[in-house]
């Protein structure tokens, strides 16, 4: 199957959003923030579609598709942001782009409420983290930070995966940068990206009063380097 990896444009969304919530739908981390009875599909795909129309200006989006197809259907989604200088100060672009979200969500949240997200343990998650961000991330040149990286059931073992990694991997190792991910998984996700050249920097957990998973956060260096 030859599979073409491509930027998100406004025509992928949709497709990208299915691929997103299939994928994710056994994930452990969905079902532990989410309340699976209270569950608003409508709500999350709106979610998505406004962190998509983000990723497309202020991140590194790529979906996969079977160039023989023409469906377009989306295989594989990915979602990277890029690195920044520890140093350097955000962008006024970054920042309005931030706060553009962040309002969006905020009326999102006033249309539809909260579509059985935990809210006590997003912030939980969002603080351990922080935590753990500010811990490892001790190379001041930046990490290419793969947020989002999915692919559809019935596509996997077909390196689509892999193809969507290289595209920002193999930018890595020619800038010299590393490359971080937090996998909610750790079988098989944790084999996988160890043979794409990731290994295990921490457990990261997260607890709501002894209901808690694990996240296993995973550092790549620039191919060719210690």
């Amino acid at each position: 199957m030859p599979i073409e990896v491509t930027p998100l444009t406004e025509k992928d969304i949709p497709g990208a959003v299915t691929c997103i919530q299939r994928a994710f739908a056994q994930d452990p981390y969905n079902n532990w923030v989410f309340s699976q009875r209270n569950f608003s599909a409508e709500r999350n795909s709106i979610s998505l579609t406004l962190r998509c129309r983000w990723g497309m200006k202020h991140a590194l989006f790529h979906v996969a598709k079977d160039s023989t197809e023409s469906s377009d259907k989306v295989l594989g989604v990915a979602c990277w942001v890029p690195p920044s200088h520890a140093s350097a100060p955000q962008s006024w672009s970054s920042w309005g782009g931030d706060w553009l979200l962040w309002l969006e969500q905020v009326r999102m949240n006033l249309l539809y409420g909260r579509g059985g997200l935990n809210v006590k343990r997003y912030w939980i998650w969002k603080a351990a983290q922080a935590e753990a961000q500010t811990e490892l991330w001790t190379d001041t040149n930046g990490y290419y930070f793969c947020n989002i990286v999915t692919v559809l059931p019935e596509a996997q073992g077909k390196g689509v995966g892999k193809l969507l990694f290289r595209y920002v991997t193999d930018r890595a190792d020619r800038e010299g940068r590393k490359c971080y991910l937090e996998s909610s998984r750790a079988e098989p996700n944790m084999a996988i990206y160890e043979r794409m050249g990731f290994g295990l920097v921490k457990e990261m957990v997260c607890d709501d009063g002894g209901e808690g998973i694990r996240l296993f956060c995973m550092v790549r260096e620039p191919k060719g380097r210690s």
